[in-house]
């Protein structure tokens, strides 16, 4: 029996969507650079971080989703897609892809967009939500959290259950609900925990 038997389950044809891959480790930017020679879009967000080294410390792009990336297209098509080396699936619940919203993705690749630090983050859902008025990071949407007397707004890819913190000023964030939290590092030290997945 088909895993697609059951249409209604699938994401509509003919719609171009954002869709989470799960791919090798450390193999995301090869990945991601095969799939757009094959005309496919994507999107790997990356983040600066310094390694130690015996003699010198050196600095290197890192994916802020580890072992992920993004692409949109239109699910008929993904054939090519899930036959490429590297690929692993096509992160989904149960039998079921789903898409990424766009929302998530454009506010991710503001961030990526902007010069201001960023660093993956424990995924969460608390905290009292700000828009960015100012700088770079204008009109960005996210969670307000203080760690090591800085301020950083999180910004959340509900599929993966994973996060990302970009560091801003206080001054550029208006607040956009009346619901407060005291939002604390610990309180989000643990482990994120991803949604099962399939592949497709």
């Amino acid at each position: 029996m088909s895993l697609f038997s059951n249409k209604a389950n699938l994401p509509e044809t003919g719609k171009v969507l954002w869709y989470a891959l799960q791919v090798w480790s450390r193999k995301e930017t090869s990945v991601s650079q095969y799939l757009q020679s094959l005309g496919y879009e994507c999107f790997l967000p990356t983040y600066k971080c310094q390694r130690q080294w015996s003699d010198r410390v050196k600095e290197l792009e890192q994916p802020l989703f580890p072992g992920y990336l993004f692409s949109r297209f239109d699910f008929q098509s993904r054939r090519p897609l899930v036959m490429t080396p590297g690929v692993i699936q096509i992160v989904g619940n149960g039998k079921t892809p789903l898409p990424v919203a766009n929302d998530e993705i454009e506010r991710i690749q503001l961030a990526v967009a902007s010069d201001q630090p960023r660093q993956p983050w424990p995924y969460i859902e608390v905290g009292e939500r700000v828009r960015v008025n100012y700088g770079s990071l204008r009109g960005l949407e996210g969670i307000l959290i203080n760690f090591k007397g800085s301020h950083r707004v999180v910004l959340s890819i509900s599929l993966l259950q994973r996060s990302v913190a970009v560091e801003v000023d206080l001054a550029w964030l208006t607040a956009l609900g009346k619901e407060r939290h005291q939002a604390t590092a610990k309180e989000f030290a643990e482990k994120a925990v991803r949604v099962p997945a399939t592949t497709y």
